[in-house]
């Protein structure tokens, strides 16, 4: 059912019994109903929970928990869905004002949920600058969306001012913490356009546990950050900018198979190694990937060679493996009449990644093509959905190369985070000690960082992020061309935060503006 228009005089005009029976109605069809007032948490709406008492002009309606209280003066329905109901209240007061019922074990009432959630962390980022801005005036708390100007409404933020100064705050929601510094660089910089004056940094509250990687960061930005850290509670405090505790990070010692077949399954290996598309691919320690195009289809550790695309199994016999090879290389063709099957759109950075393997001077011509490492050290429990390659110049220079086929706004913070670790370690000798870059003398210098993507899929933010990011870290951004699955081509090449120019003839002629 749409919504149906309310107001206070018609919804008033409702019997009080028949409003009670209509939301009787509804919480008796829920699932899970819960209780949503803008600002605060859902209130959960058990048997127990809650009470609707009829009074002479409203129905009142009280629900609690272990720890709150609700009491509202229902006056009408002013919207009914299939998984929601929004009534019309009167605060004390003489206040109009609206809460929504839900039943939160429908997807059809995500949406108010979601909503919900957004309007609790606006409101506590109110709290948190009364308390931590108390001289400061709050010109704006929103959690809006703004696509245009890549504003997510996941993130509460505002604009705080005293006198002629001014700080933009944002609030990120539990398990995003992570994502919430480059949304809030991109938030800094929108402001400081729009309002066309200074603003003079950044005050990001995280969700406790969730501040680590942001606090790795700030050093190699030219940015003020403020962090504070809130509990479940929603109590805030700041946090020391210098206490960033260990690198959530590890190198793990290298070793490859032996050379020459050990057993049945390493002869396997190397029988497939030598079929026409297959990639071998040194991927883990004492691991070896065989890939078409990036896709894996068998894996070999510990002596035991397992298969599967979706799912693996031990292999049996040779001729399973190779009919899938066979089957993969069909489908994973650029030319082939398969373009829909699901293996050939599956994971399009690995794709790309095993173009630039087999030809890494395209990103620099001094690039060696052995070795070249994956993920060298390990992001303990995280899918950063990029993939990241390790290799090094003839003059032992260490390269980090991130690889993206698609969007991502996230994609500079993720490659500063991989190149501060790589970085540390290379500091540290780490690699050399644990068997990476054998026999070549690598330079102690922080390592090159090149973001590579298809030239139209960096996100327009990319230039925003990058422009906060310090010299010493040394950012070049590669672009390929619309073809890289035929040919790789090397339409735009940019140093850090440069705006390429593109004369309008020549695909290939980008110019960097002065």
């Amino acid at each position: 059912m749409g919504p149906v228009p309310g107001s206070r005089k018609a919804a008033g005009a409702m019997p009080v019994a028949a409003l009670r029976a209509e939301v009787e109605t509804f919480l008796s069809h829920c699932q899970e109903p819960v209780l949503i007032e803008p600002g605060e948490a859902a209130f959960t709406l058990g048997a127990e929970q809650y009470a609707l008492t009829e009074k002479a002009e409203w129905l009142l309606l009280e629900a609690w928990d272990e720890a709150r209280t609700l009491v509202r003066r229902v006056v009408g329905v002013s919207e009914r869905r299939a998984a929601r109901m929004v009534l019309e209240v009167a605060k004390f007061g003489g206040k109009a004002g609206h809460v929504t019922l839900a039943d939160s074990g429908r997807a059809q009432a995500a949406p108010a949920l979601v909503r919900g959630s957004r309007e609790v962390l606006r409101e506590l980022l109110k709290r948190w600058l009364a308390r931590q801005y108390a001289r400061w005036t709050a010109v704006e708390a929103t959690c809006g969306a703004d696509l245009e100007h890549t504003l997510s409404p996941a993130f509460a933020r505002g604009l705080v001012r005293l006198g002629e100064r001014r700080r933009v705050p944002l609030a990120a929601p539990r398990g995003s913490g992570d994502l919430a510094l480059a949304f809030g660089l991109i938030w800094l910089d929108y402001v400081r356009r729009r309002e066309r004056a200074a603003v003079e940094g950044l005050t990001l509250f995280l969700p406790e546990g969730e501040e680590a990687n942001t606090l790795a960061r700030l050093p190699h930005l030219r940015v003020d950050v403020e962090v504070f850290r809130y509990d479940a509670q929603g109590v805030e405090e700041v946090v020391d900018r210098e206490d960033r505790g260990n690198l959530a990070t590890r190198v793990e010692p290298w070793w490859e198979p032996p050379p020459e077949p050990q057993c049945e399954a390493e002869e396997w290996l190397r029988q497939l190694s030598l079929r026409p598309g297959v990639e071998r691919v040194a991927a883990q320690p004492g691991e070896v990937s065989l890939r078409v195009h990036g896709l894996e289809f068998a894996r070999y550790a510990g002596g035991v060679l397992r298969y599967g695309v979706d799912r693996k199994q031990a292999a049996k016999s040779l001729g399973a493996v190779e009919r899938l090879a066979a089957e993969l290389a069909r489908v994973r063709d650029a030319d082939g009449p398969e373009r829909g099957h699901a293996w050939f759109s599956r994971n399009p950075e690995a794709w790309l990644e095993s173009r630039l393997r087999a030809a890494p001077e395209v990103l620099d011509a001094g690039l060696l093509h052995e070795p070249m490492y994956g993920q060298v050290p390990a992001f303990a429990g995280r899918d950063r959905g990029v993939l990241d390659l390790l290799g090094v110049r003839r003059d032992g220079r260490v390269c980090v190369v991130e690889v993206k086929a698609s969007e991502d706004v996230q994609l500079p913070m993720q490659a500063l985070d991989y190149w501060i670790r790589v970085a540390h370690h290379l500091e540290q000798g780490d690699l050399e000690k644990n068997g990476y870059f054998r026999g070549l003398a690598l330079r102690r210098e922080a390592p090159r960082l090149l973001l590579v993507a298809p030239a139209l899929e960096f996100h327009p933010t990319t230039e925003v992020l990058l422009g906060f990011v310090k010299r010493h870290v040394e950012v070049e951004r590669i672009g390929l061309g619309v073809e890289w699955q035929w040919t790789l081509r090397v339409v735009l090449r940019v140093e850090g935060a440069r705006r390429p120019e593109w004369n309008g003839r020549d695909e290939s002629a980008w110019q960097w503006d002065s």
